[in-house]
């Protein structure tokens, strides 16, 4: 081998051996050198060029980012024997990457802590409290209220009304994150952040709940069809009313219109009448013929004496 070539092989081998030696760490990035699996430096969390032995040393990476935990879907009881699933959900990050490499060494192993330890506090935090406490974010929240729900005896009904809270979820998530941090310091994870995902009733209690909302739902329709139909006999009984005393108002202004034109007929035919001896007759015999009018007809049969009124007026008019 010439020098040229030895000179190459030269620099060819301090470059393998420059590469080999050195590492990078980038913003989002810590490192922890190990030597035969036991770290020899104190973590590197500052970005940049850095050096390590080649071949002996290692290099460990760990996210310096705030990380996620998802929870899975988990069944548990409430203090009130409501058995509810429960989604929980945290943010984390590796705060001491010593104690995180040599507890748990990498992630998977981390996500698996955190579902053991999280939901641990959320069933013991769940166990504790009703479920009304779980559901309701703050107990200083005024719920809103169907007014459709309230009785119409007190104005204010049972269906309408939500039980008041003293705790609210908001603090059962500050319970569970108080119990948990501590647990996972142990292991150089900082608790950021706990919170519910999302809670919902097992398939069983939904069934129930469904049916009391139907129950309660029909006695709102039964209750605004009584209403409705009380409306309904009310305003009937005032129809009823009305047309009575429009028809005993109408009946009384008859009388009084036809008693007046009665007056009024026969005081003109008092004076008509009452003039003459002969006027009268006349008179008598124009009341006496509308009389024999009204109660003789083509099919009557009278029997009349010799002395009746009627015998001699027949009698002069066949004459």
């Amino acid at each position: 081998m010439n020098l040229s070539g030895k000179q190459g092989f030269l620099i060819a081998v301090l470059a393998g051996l420059s590469l080999l030696s050195t590492y990078t760490v980038n913003q989002a990035e810590q490192v922890i050198l190990t030597q035969f699996g036991s770290p020899v430096r104190t973590p590197v969390t500052s970005p940049g060029l850095h050096f390590k032995l080649p071949f002996i040393q290692q290099v460990n990476r760990f996210d310096k980012r705030y990380l996620a935990w998802d929870g899975p879907m988990v069944e548990m009881s409430t203090k009130d024997k409501t058995y509810v699933q429960v989604h929980t959900f945290a943010r984390w990050r590796i705060a001491e990457p010593l104690s995180y490499y040599l507890r748990l060494r990498d992630e998977r192993s981390a996500q698996s802590r955190l579902e053991d330890i999280l939901g641990g506090e959320t069933r013991t935090a769940i166990a504790r409290h009703e479920l009304i406490e779980v559901v309701r974010t703050d107990k200083d929240r005024k719920p809103r209220q169907d007014e459709s729900l309230n009785t119409p005896s007190t104005g204010a009904g049972a269906l309408g009304v939500l039980r008041p809270i003293h705790l609210g979820r908001g603090v059962i998530e500050k319970d569970v994150f108080d119990a948990a941090a501590p647990k996972l310091a142990e292991f150089g994870i900082e608790l950021l952040d706990v919170r519910f995902k999302r809670i919902n009733y097992n398939q069983q209690v939904l069934e129930r709940i469904y049916q009391r909302m139907i129950s309660e739902r029909l006695q709102i329709a039964q209750r605004f069809r009584s209403e409705g139909e009380g409306e309904a006999a009310r305003i009937s009984g005032n129809k009823e009313r009305d047309i009575n005393e429009i028809r005993s108002t109408a009946y009384k202004q008859v009388q009084e219109i036809q008693g007046e034109a009665d007056a009024k007929a026969t005081e003109i035919y008092a004076k008509a009448y009452a003039q003459t001896p002969d006027a009268a007759g006349f008179y008598k015999f124009m009341k006496s013929m509308e009389t024999y009018r009204k109660v003789i007809d083509g099919d009557t049969t009278m029997v009349l004496s010799t002395n009746s009124e009627l015998y001699g007026l027949l009698k002069r008019t066949g004459r």
